[in-house]
């Protein structure tokens, strides 16, 4: 018996009620199935997800289902940039998950179908996917097409920075913003937006080929129909979440997201998916992956084009195709069929999308590049060391500049993001220095990304060859330079970075994996005596006495584990 007919036995009223909407007696037996989405008027990502919806409902009827809309709409981590709106963007993922659990269990349903698009959005759905263990498919919500000459929105902040030093007009920038987002959709780069649809489609929740879609293409609302269809096949199958998510199909992903630069925000993501599947995912692995696997993906940050180009030139199954000897292929899928088969099936059509490629003269090769030549030979995330972060760092290095992988700087400590840009911008920031911002983790302010510090710093062509930010916080997908979040232990829990001082003199070595403080005052010195002053300070206590605030962000700061093991609610 399903899970709503045995509910529907305990609760007379349910059918009654259900009658009283859109509801025929003929309905009262079919599948129920809950359509979760974001649709919302906060952001392009969100705003027309109803179209997809409403494609989903069409799928689900011709299998004879009966759909039932749902909506926590998300926030938009670009909109809330630069206030305190953004101390609750990752809080923000553990509420739209429990949200979503709360319908689940709350409705006599059987299976679920999740709709978003960007950063949080996608990965509450996937925590709320792997919590419910019940047959779930995930619609990616796509992305929105590039601007005026390849334009994509992260080059926003660089802009606004030109127009405030007066390299730019008022008029320009108008303008610039006016072509930044021309439709719907997720953020044309690969941030974290676009990171999270890829790795719902190489985790095995998202149809083949539906991640980052153009959402100006009817094919991804047939995409949608499609997974209203197939989420029948998976209930009558007894396929749940938890049959998909196994570790094998989390090493998948982290293979597929060193491929593509990913954001390092997958870093709290994964592991807070995982965990809800039962599954432990150490930061390590993430490492271990990106020695080994090569960054293939030729997409902006990092990269040259927009993430529609990636679709064009086939996508994740075209990337999956290239990557199979790093690939555990026996996985099951939403389809129903493992990824080997999924693979076999596809290899024959994968050209279909790189027409749209000829009118822009260019070759699928020049966006997913083949194995023989890759961008980097090894991937892109390193998990870094040291009595700076004994428990971990993370730093996206195909977004460093080659001379900055290995480098010792003097401190320049802050305790607010805001703080540190106005030194940017002021010019109070030199050449060599390490920008040390504290009080950003998941137990500080709620570990807001740090956009437009970083893109000041990219704003400066002398500053971003040669100037580093690290933190506790974290950063956007979208961030480009030296940029290293994630420390641990973090400042609120008296982690070591909360008692760097000015002119402490820090060592990043990528490579050898290592973040240190090896010199005082400008004055190198042994890692004895460095532990001898690093303790003198913490017996003084931590600097600064953070009262949390109430609500909600107070919960989350009570509450949230350490960054680098998913920075979630336990």
């Amino acid at each position: 018996m399903t899970r709503s007919k045995e509910l529907r036995n305990v609760g007379p009223e349910i059918d009654a009620l259900r009658l009283g909407m859109d509801w025929h007696s003929s309905d009262l037996d079919r599948y129920q199935i809950l359509i979760e989405s974001t649709q919302g008027s906060s952001h392009p990502g969100s705003f027309a997800l109803d179209q997809l919806v409403e494609a989903i409902e069409i799928g689900i009827r011709y299998g004879q289902g009966k759909p039932a809309k749902f909506t926590v709409t998300d926030i938009c981590d670009g909109i809330a940039q630069g206030h305190e709106g953004m101390n609750y963007s990752l809080v923000s993922r553990e509420i739209m998950a429990a949200m979503v659990e709360i319908h689940a269990r709350a409705n006599p349903i059987d299976g679920l179908v999740l709709v978003s698009a960007c950063d949080k959005a996608v990965p509450a759905h996937l925590m709320a996917a792997a919590r419910l263990n019940i047959p779930v498919i995930h619609v990616p919500g796509g992305v929105m097409s590039s601007g005026p000459g390849g334009l994509t929105l992260e080059q926003i902040g660089t802009y606004h920075v030109k127009q405030q030093r007066g390299e730019i007009t008022t008029e320009e920038f108008a303008q610039l913003k006016a072509n930044a987002c021309p439709s719907c959709g997720a953020c044309q780069f690969m941030g974290t937006a676009g990171t999270m649809q890829v790795m719902a489609e190489a985790l095995g929740l998202a149809l083949p080929g539906s991640a980052v879609a153009p959402f100006s293409l009817k094919t991804i609302k047939n995409l949608a129909r499609g997974a209203g269809k197939q989420i029948i096949s998976l209930i009558e199958k007894g396929i749940t979440s938890k049959e998909i998510l196994t570790f094998e199909a989390f090493y998948n992903a982290i293979v597929i997201h060193a491929a593509i630069s990913g954001s390092t925000n997958a870093l709290l993501h994964l592991p807070a998916i995982a965990r809800e599947a039962g599954v432990e995912i150490k930061p390590q692995l993430f490492d271990e992956i990106n020695k080994k696997v090569p960054c293939l993906v030729n997409t902006r940050p990092t990269g040259k084009y927009a993430t529609e180009y990636f679709w064009y030139a086939g996508g994740v199954p075209a990337l999956m195709l290239k990557l199979k000897d790093f690939l555990y292929l026996d996985v099951m899928t939403c389809t129903g069929k493992t990824l080997r088969v999924n693979l076999e099936s596809l290899e024959k059509g994968l050209t279909s999308n790189n027409g749209y490629l000829d009118k822009y003269g260019i070759r699928p090769e020049e966006i997913i590049l083949p194995l023989e030549k890759p961008i980097s030979e090894k991937g892109s995330i390193a998990i870094l060391q040291g009595n700076l972060a004994q428990e971990g760092a993370v730093v996206k290095y195909a977004a460093v500049a080659p001379q900055m992988c290995v480098h010792i700087g003097p401190a320049k400590v802050f305790n607010n993001e805001l703080k540190a840009r106005q030194a940017i911008l002021q010019g109070k920031i030199s050449p060599g220095d390490i920008i040390v911002i504290n009080y950003a983790g998941p137990k500080g302010s709620g570990m807001p990304e740090m956009f437009y510090t970083t893109e000041a710093l990219a704003a400066s062509p002398q500053l971003i060859a040669t100037t580093a930010i690290i933190t506790d916080g974290r950063f956007s997908g979208a961030t480009r330079g030296p940029a290293i979040g994630h420390i641990s232990p973090k400042a609120a829990e008296g982690g070591t970075i909360a008692f760097v001082e000015d002119d402490d003199l820090i060592e990043i070595d990528i490579p050898n994996r290592k973040l240190n403080i090896v010199g005082i005052n400008n004055s190198y010195k042994t890692p004895q005596e460095i532990d001898e002053v690093i303790a003198l300070r913490k017996s003084k206590g931590v600097k600064i006495n953070l009262n949390g605030p109430k609500g909600v962000l107070g919960l989350y700061q009570r509450l949230a584990t350490s960054a680098m093991t998913g920075g979630y609610m336990k």
